[in-house]
């Protein structure tokens, strides 16, 4: 029983992707900088995780216009405040980042401790720190206040509390309180519902991430997409041969920029999520590169005589088709997130989709012919020496 094959792309093909190699590498440099110039000069849209600030969730009941939204919240007092539409047109919700994370100052957090310790004596001095939002934590010596003596204590002193938690100490006899007072969520809840009253808005998530956080998650994100694309040149190099890691280092920091070039170009939000892109592409391309490398050191042993050009023209080739319906199929499965997805997840799949077209392309015109362009290099330092004593010799 003979069963018919339908390919999409021929086992013959002979397409000359060596010989193009110098229009691909001078139309990936272009991008490429493209790419680093404009992330230079306008940067790129960090999210609340690497800029720090506080992020809410706001849905109104109707469409509401968010430069109203926006001229309100800077209003309360709030400084660099962005508002953006947030999944589906119907269902009216918007993002609101602003800068300030804490309501509570300095001053205010003396006069609660003052009032505090005038109630409760026992209570030691109140830590307080801006970045992390409106906490206040005490520790007291000895019997521990219940968390509504407690509570009042802290709002006699005119601040308003949601929450008293109860921690453990970090001394003998010692037991700690973190008081939650009402800050940003309550206070953007109260003014926003005065100023749309028929559009019931109703906060649904706030989170804080502070300056000193944000950076450090920024570095470590950078650092995780640099340890990959370490370890795996070293294991393409262990792998195959050091000759073909070259290659595989210029395709990965070529697949990872234009990666970092949609959310660039496009001004969509560079998160952690989107470290995790980057990350997946960085895997996704080496992946391919791997499946011609391979055909590459086969053909090697079998077409002996070729030159390295010829055999890493019939490798490409060879392989094109399987590497074209990865592609497609992978690219395929993104549509369904493209269609119905918002946010985060629209954001993830559509750098997906840039960053499979930058992983099959470098696969096909970047990882391998450079690989040649190095051999090439090679073999002229090698008969340059051998040249000169000849022209001496004359």
């Amino acid at each position: 029983m003979k069963f018919k094959t339908f390919d999409i792309i021929p086992h013959d093909t002979k397409f000359d992707f060596v010989g193009k190699r110098h229009i691909a590498v001078v139309l990936s440099l272009a991008a490429n900088l493209a790419v680093i110039l404009w992330a230079v000069f306008h940067g790129l849209n960090f999210g609340v995780d690497f800029a720090g600030g506080t992020e809410m969730e706001v849905k109104f009941s109707k469409q509401v216009d968010p430069g109203e939204i926006r001229k309100a919240v800077e209003a309360l007092g709030f400084t660099g405040a962005s508002v953006q539409t947030y999944g589906p047109e119907g269902e009216n919700s918007y993002l609101i980042r602003v800068e300030r994370i804490a309501l509570l100052s300095h001053d205010d957090v003396q006069k609660v401790g003052a009032a505090v310790k005038a109630k409760l004596p026992s209570a030691g001095e109140p830590q307080f720190n801006p970045e992390v939002g409106d906490k206040i934590d005490f520790e007291f010596q000895g019997a521990p206040p219940s968390p509504d003596e407690l509570k009042a204590a802290v709002e006699s002193a005119g601040v308003k509390v949601r929450e008293v938690r109860e921690e453990q100490g970090l001394g003998a006899g010692k037991r700690s309180f973190a008081v939650i007072t009402q800050g940003i969520q309550e206070k953007v809840e109260h003014d926003l519902a005065a100023k749309f009253a028929d559009a019931n808005p109703d906060v649904r998530r706030v989170e804080y991430v502070g300056p000193a956080v944000g950076r450090e998650l920024r570095n470590q994100g950078f650092k995780a997409v640099l340890y990959a694309m370490g370890l795996i040149v070293v294991y393409v190099g262990l792998r195959f041969d050091f000759r073909f890691a070259p290659g595989v280092i210029i395709a990965l920091i070529h697949d990872a920029i234009i990666t970092f070039g949609f959310f660039a170009f496009s001004g969509r939000e560079f998160n952690l999520t989107s470290v995790a892109v980057v990350l997946t592409i960085v895997g996704y391309s080496v992946n391919d590169t791997v499946v011609v490398y391979d055909r590459i050191r086969e053909n090697m042993g079998k077409l002996k005589g070729k030159s390295l050009g010829d055999v890493v023209n019939i490798s490409i080739n060879e392989v094109l088709g399987r590497t074209f319906l990865t592609s497609f199929a992978t690219a395929l499965s993104l549509v369904g997130l493209l269609v119905y997805g918002v946010g985060t997840i629209f954001d993830f799949s559509m750098a997906m989709i840039f960053g499979i077209i930058s992983g099959t392309y470098s696969s096909w015109f970047i990882a391998a012919p450079m690989t040649i362009w190095l051999e090439e290099r090679a073999e002229k330092k090698k008969a340059h020496p051998a040249a000169a004593p000849a022209r001496a010799a004359r």
